[in-house]
């Protein structure tokens, strides 16, 4: 009985033992197979590395440029928005000029009926309340030297010294200048005169 079992296992072996090299051809074949999937699987994974960092590259420079065009808006809005607001500014300037004129001649001015003088003065405070919720300041150079990119001369005056000289010697019209953001920016010059010292 032993015997018979021996054998059993022998034929068992022997016909595994046969089957293996069919096996083997199959695996070999099989391991090609696979190789070379595993190849074009690697090739596509590399493709799709290189879109995917593409694609991330475009991603980020889209994002870079609708940032940029975003700010470029903004400052727009924002220049624009101060420009209009230094045209309104502007328009107001004729008034306080009417306003500093009737204002001017102080006798006349308190000979006026007070009551109508008050009305007048609290009209033109809050003028200039409004002119400094804008940060608009009145600019008026009297004693100050000529400079024309902030002055408007009128007119030249002889003055008897040297010292005089180029000074600004009356403000014909107030200038103004309004603050943006920490630069100062010119509204409207004012109008001088200016000595001018002949020997």
């Amino acid at each position: 009985m032993n015997d018979n079992i021996n054998n059993e296992e022998a034929q068992d072996e022997v016909e595994f033992t046969d089957d293996f090299p069919i096996e083997d051809a199959e695996l070999v074949d099989s391991e090609e197979s696979l190789e070379k999937k595993l190849k074009a699987v690697k090739k596509k994974l590399v493709a799709c590395e290189k879109e995917k960092m593409d694609s991330l590259e475009n991603l980020q420079r889209s994002k870079a440029d609708f940032l940029n065009a975003k700010r470029r808006l903004e400052d727009s809005r924002k220049a624009e928005t101060d420009r209009l607001t230094n045209f309104h500014i502007e328009k107001l300037l004729p008034l306080c000029d009417s306003f500093s004129m009737a204002m001017s001649n102080k006798k006349a001015w308190e000979a006026i009926d007070p009551i109508w003088r008050s009305g007048v003065e609290g009209i033109y405070n809050q003028l200039q309340s409004i002119l400094a919720d804008y940060k608009v300041k009145v600019v008026t150079p009297l004693g100050e030297h000529f400079n024309p990119t902030e002055h408007d001369a009128v007119a030249n005056v002889t003055v008897a010294t040297a010292d005089k000289d180029g000074i600004i010697i009356s403000v014909v019209q107030n200038g103004y200048i309004r603050e943006i953001n920490g630069v100062e920016e010119l509204i409207r010059p004012a109008k001088v005169t200016v000595g001018e010292f002949t020997e």
